[in-house]
Formats: structure tokens, sequence, C-alpha cells
């Protein structure tokens, strides 16, 4: 069973990305994900030209991976949910939907008629879920939130980063990075409350938090600072283990790095420095021992870092092939996406874009059945409006006479 959820519809009003992601992860799944957009600006996202100083898309094509990512594989509807005509449209897609999925703000929905009782008067199987910036319950309930602020400011991330004394902030590594991690974590939520309620038969409200995400991603300091009894020191960060040498970033001739783990030194002690030309270094009783290593780590490392930055990256990545130990490169965003364990698991699809033209995009991390995820490209702007609306029962006349009342696109 590699698509388990085969068979189940989302309902998705939602927009940006920390939501739309969920939906994209349970289409990977096999769900069919209804994509609610106004009817007339779309998901505001479409919209966006630069992402951390990148462009955003690319002229001439219909292709934007910023929009692609979090939304392939859905159908998309234009619907203006505030025009009373829309309202058995809307009714009627609720009806038939085993999930219902929202980010939007409580004044919204309740405006909008999208509140949890509205929605279950309805379907009362429904599964309601929200993201929410800081929970559905407290002070901020009512409080938006993007990743930059929800996620990586408060939610730790951003100060955790931070070397002491930093006269700037370091912003996140990547567009929706919290987003993403959110989205996945959401799908994770969904797929419980299903099996839940195949279980039980009772349908559940489930709401993640882009904070409860960030708390729960940088929980071993937080956990340690409620322990402790107040804030952690500043401390200076780095890779490397106190007094190992194996472990920690070196740098290569060409200005690139390579981390390494091996929290057992002596056990890969003499591999590592065969690996590095520095023979004479096997079997020294000095460093035969956890202790003596630790002894000498300072001039250890010094040895190490001539080492390797006596020879370019791509050298050192053939070389360390043979080192049974822990031990990677630090790869940008190019060489990740054709990083050959990803290839090889499927992890990098191909797809076909708007335009005919073939395109690639992350699949999520999860793998049933080692088989390979089925992704199509994501909708254009309500591209699928009039064939949902014709699934739901709706003539030619009525259609028009929707679209005529300004109710879907």
């Amino acid at each position: 069973m590699d698509r388990p959820l085969e068979g189940i519809r989302v309902l998705e009003v939602a927009q940006y990305t920390f939501v739309p992601a969920a939906g994209a992860v349970l289409a990977d799944w096999g769900a069919d994900i209804i994509k609610v957009e106004h009817a007339e600006t779309g998901d505001p996202q479409r919209g966006l030209v630069r992402v951390l100083g990148y462009d955003a898309n690319r002229a001439g094509s219909s292709f934007a991976p910023i929009m692609e990512g979090p939304n392939r594989s859905k159908r998309s509807i234009g619907i203006d949910l505030s025009v009373p005509e829309a309202r058995p449209v809307l009714e009627e897609l609720i009806r038939r939907s085993d999930v219902f999925l929202t980010n939007y703000l409580p004044g919204p929905r309740a405006k909008l008629g999208l509140t949890l009782e509205d929605v279950r008067a309805i379907n009362p199987n429904i599964i309601y879920v929200t993201g929410s910036g800081f929970g559905s319950e407290g002070p901020d309930a009512a409080s938006g939130a993007y990743d930059s602020t929800g996620f990586w400011a408060r939610g730790g991330s951003a100060e955790g980063i931070m070397a002491p004394g930093a006269d700037h902030v370091t912003f996140m590594p990547a567009g929706a990075y919290g987003d993403n991690i959110g989205g996945m974590t959401i799908a994770g939520g969904i797929a419980a409350a299903i099996a839940g309620r195949e279980r039980t038969g009772e349908p559940s409200v489930v709401d993640v938090s882009l904070l409860g995400v960030a708390a729960w991603a940088t929980q071993f300091t937080v956990n340690l600072a409620l322990f402790t009894g107040g804030p952690l020191p500043k401390v200076q960060k780095t890779t490397q283990a106190a007094g190992n040498p194996l472990t920690g970033a070196y740098r290569t001739a060409d200005d690139r790095w390579l981390q390494f783990s091996m929290l057992q030194p002596t056990r890969f002690w003499n591999e590592f420095v065969m690996l590095l030309g520095l023979d004479h270094l096997v079997d020294d009783p000095r460093f035969a021992t956890m202790a003596g290593i630790t002894e000498n780590a300072e001039t250890i490392v010094s040895w190490f870092a001539d080492a390797i930055a006596a020879r370019p990256y791509d050298e050192w990545t053939e070389i360390f092939q043979k080192l049974s130990g822990p031990w990677a490169p630090l790869q940008n965003s190019w060489e990740l996406g054709h990083d050959q364990a990803l290839v090889a698991n499927g992890r990098i699809v191909d797809l076909v874009d708007a335009d005919g033209e073939s395109q690639q995009l992350v699949a999520n991390p999860v793998k049933f059945d080692n088989a390979p995820v089925k992704m199509v490209r994501a909708p254009q702007f309500a591209e699928h409006t009039d064939e949902i609306l014709q699934e739901l029962g709706i003539d030619d006349e009525n259609l028009i006479g929707l679209k005529i009342a300004g109710a879907v696109t």
C-alpha cells in the first residue's frame, strides 16, 4: 500500500506554505486535495517574485518552485467565500470531504462561516484541522505568524545559533523553512486523526502551531533551561565535541567544508589518519586511549586541519568514500538536489509543468513499500473549478450563474 490515503478527500482553505505544505504531503500519500483559492486573487503566494533575495520564478515559465512545492498534485477551485451564492458550493465540498484544513485566523473563519461548529453542522464526521501561529488557546490565539516570526524568532532557533556578541541575527537557511517542517507535522497529525476515526468513529479537532513545532525542534535546550531554572549561558557554538578531533568541521583547500562525527575516536583513529596521509600516527601509543587524544586534542586538530587544507573538496569527498566513520560534505542546494541517496530513494521527483517542460521537486521524506511517489505539477489558479463543480452535480446553467454572481472563478 504505497498510497495509504487513497480515497481520502481533504478540503484545503489555506494559503502561503505552512498549511498547504501539509496538503502536499497528504497528496504524496494518495489523498485528493481540493485547494480553495479566492475567486479573483488566488493564493497570495502566487504573487511572490522575490524570496530571501532570490527570484521566485523565471521569465517565460509558469513554474514557480515556491508555489509548486507546497501545492503539487492538488486541484484548485476559485471561490469567493464572501458571496452568498458560493455557500452551497462550499457546503457540498465540506459534505464530501474527510478533512477540513485551514490556516485562516479565528476572526475570518467566524466571518466566513468556517468555525468548527459551522463545519461540523454540515458534516459531523469531518476532521477539523487548523495550522496556527501560536495555538488555538491563550492570548495569541487570534494572532497570525510567518515562520520567520513564530518559528524562527520566537521559537528559539534564531537566538540559538547566534554567537556571543553577534551584531546581527542570522536568518533562516531557506525560504519557508519552519513552514515546511510544520506542514510535515500537520500531515502526521491528520494521518493519526484518520486512523483514530477509523478505529473509534470519532472525528478529531487538530491544531498545530508554528511555535509548538519550533519548541519541539529546539526541545533539548528548552528542556535543559527548564531543568536548570533559568536562561542558558551564551556559549561559543562549535561543531567539535570537546577533546575529540575526529568530530567537527574542517576546511578544504578550495574553501569548502567537511563535517566529521566519530564519537568513538580510538575506533576510527588508524583508519582516519591513514586517509589523511598521516601514516606516522598509526598505532601511535600517545593516542591509543580517549584520555590521550583529549590531552593532545588542540595539537591533533591543527594536524588534521593542515592535512585537509592541502587538498580540494572533490578529492576529499572521493577519498572519504572509504571512511567507515560518520562524515558528510557540506552541500549547497544544487548538490543536495542531486544527492545520490535522495535520487536513489525517489526523494527527487521528475514531473512535467504546465508548459510541457520537465521539472523536479523534492518529495516528502516518508516512503511507503519502497514505491516511487506519484506526483504531478501544482494546479494553475482555479484550474479545476469547472471540473469540481460538475462533480458536485452543478449543471452548465447553474455554473454560469455562479460565475455571473462572482461566486466562483
